[in-house]
């Protein structure tokens, strides 16, 4: 059997940590309750700003010269010059000789016209003295004639036609003589980059024959598509405007200035497009950043000017309404008019005033009046925040 000692001294341990226990408990400060905070709905804003809205129109396009031009012989004969701008690449100017055909047989041409000319010449002299002498025969005789009338053979005009058609044949020869000698020369017709070049010194050539192919760079056109519904927004559906041309020369972005000249006046089969031609004036003046023939650009056409309205982000506009913060800080939609959407923006001219705030994150379940607060309000609900949406 077990001891007294063994069965109180449990017990007195057991009522000891019983009593620390109820005596650490009533020690014990109940918790202090906290207020609790709501917290609203945190949003970001921008205010909306009602400025003068060009309605651009955008492109793009090749540059092309407006004229080009194939060199070919028009008289025959061996190349014997060409001159070293007459290269792939090589600028010249308007008049500057890029080859020459042999002018020998030509130049021989020319002199026996010429010779044949002074013939005729001195012919027709010849003849026109003798009508003068038919006519004063005739003054002299003409009392004892029995003719009042003289003939036009005694009078010699038969001659003289004859020997006058002779003149004008010989002067057409030596014309045509000067014509082909001077077509031995291969100019220029304007100033130009050559495109290229199918002859070589010493090849023979007949009429038809090529030379070469060169550009005029007076002018440059680049032919820019435009979708039917966007030439609404073009004054005069484009013809006239001015229109910026962008594209990058050695790396670098560069820009030149041009205008719309005309419209094809079709839509292309293909890709159901208006075509646009724009001018630029002398693409390769400058040297530094030459609008070179072939290269792709990008083309913003000037469009109509809007002169209140502001433009907001696509995905800021639903069904025709945008999400605004009042001055109360609460949720207000607003109907807007919109008259242009492209890229990625809409373009408002009603619905919204300078200044108003726009909420531009998302909501998740928003109603119109719900109280919203920004970075700079004081928060006042937490338990009733709703999640921002990544846009």
């Amino acid at each position: 059997m077990a001891s007294k000692k063994q069965i109180i001294l449990p017990i007195a341990v057991l009522a000891v940590g019983i009593a620390a226990a109820v005596a650490m408990s009533a020690m014990k400060q109940p918790p202090e309750e906290k207020k609790e905070e709501i917290v609203h709905p945190l949003v970001q804003v921008q205010p909306i700003h009602i400025d003068p809205v060009r309605l651009n129109v955008s492109s793009y396009g090749i540059v092309m010269p407006k004229y080009s031009t194939e060199l070919v012989a028009q008289v025959s004969g061996q190349v014997i010059s060409l001159s070293d701008k007459f290269v792939k690449g090589g600028f010249v100017k308007e008049g500057d000789v890029l080859a020459r055909i042999d002018p020998n047989d030509y130049e021989a041409s020319l002199i026996e016209a010429e010779a044949a000319l002074a013939q005729a010449s001195s012919a027709l002299e010849i003849e026109q003295a003798q009508v003068q002498v038919a006519k004063a025969e005739w003054q002299r005789i003409k009392a004892n004639a029995n003719e009042k009338i003289p003939s036009e053979l005694y009078l010699r005009k038969p001659q003289l036609a004859e020997k006058l058609a002779s003149f004008k044949a010989a002067q057409a020869a030596v014309k045509r003589a000067n014509r082909n000698l001077e077509r031995t020369y291969i100019k220029a017709p304007y100033d130009a980059i050559i495109e290229s070049r199918t002859v070589s010194l010493g090849s023979v050539v007949n009429p038809g024959n090529g030379f070469g192919k060169l550009n005029a760079t007076s002018v440059a056109e680049v032919r820019l598509p435009v979708a039917d519904n966007e030439l609404k927004y073009l004054p005069q559906q484009g013809v006239g405007t001015d229109v910026v041309i962008t594209a990058e020369v050695a790396g670098q972005p560069m820009s030149w200035k041009g205008e719309i000249v005309r419209s094809e006046g079709v839509i292309d089969n293909k890709s159901r497009m208006t075509y646009l031609v724009a001018q630029v004036e002398q693409p390769y003046h400058n040297s530094v950043k030459p609008l070179r023939f072939g290269a792709y650009i990008n083309a913003d056409i000037q469009g109509l000017l809007v002169q209140n309205a502001t433009m907001l982000p696509h995905h800021l506009v639903k069904e025709g309404r945008v999400a605004t913060l009042d001055d109360d800080n609460k949720l207000s939609y607003k109907k807007v008019n919109i008259i242009r959407e492209y890229n990625g923006m809409v373009v408002v001219d009603n619905g919204v005033e300078s200044g108003q705030l726009i909420i531009t994150s998302a909501l998740d379940y928003p109603s119109e009046g719900m109280q919203l607060r920004t970075d700079d309000t004081p928060s006042q609900s937490a338990n009733t925040q709703l999640a921002l949406k990544e846009e």
